[in-house]
């Protein structure tokens, strides 16, 4: 892939907010592959490096910030539309410890059904 294509998947993937088709759904784990073991083959194999790992960075901000929506507005359920494997597994467990803490939360603040009034 040439490095102008990834600028521009890099510009759209910014402007965008929501997240942009990736061209592979491994695309960071082949990337790290590829420029590890490779990167005497590949042509501005740094310059790759550094837009990859741009798009990797807007892209977790971006789950950050909708991951941090989610548990405010205390939705039930999310799209996860194009996002890779990877990234999702990146914020799984945090935002499964935050839904577990705000569950517990509301599950303490209601009224127990064992709790009886009792008339004197």
């Amino acid at each position: 892939m040439d490095v102008e294509k990834l600028e521009k998947m890099r510009d759209h993937e910014r402007k965008e907010e929501t997240f942009t088709p990736m061209p592979s759904p491994y695309y960071m784990e082949l990337t790290k592959l590829l420029l590890n073991h490779a990167s005497d083959n590949i042509p501005k194999a740094d310059e790759i490096r550094t837009l990859v790992k741009d798009m990797w960075d807007i892209r977790i901000a971006k789950l950050r910030v909708s991951a941090d929506s989610f548990v405010r507005q205390q939705e039930a359920h999310a799209k996860l539309d194009n996002l890779t494997l990877m990234e999702i597994n990146t914020s799984g467990t945090f935002l499964t410890q935050a839904l577990n803490h705000m569950y517990k939360l509301r599950t303490n603040l209601q009224p127990s059904e064992s709790t009886q009034s009792q008339d004197f």
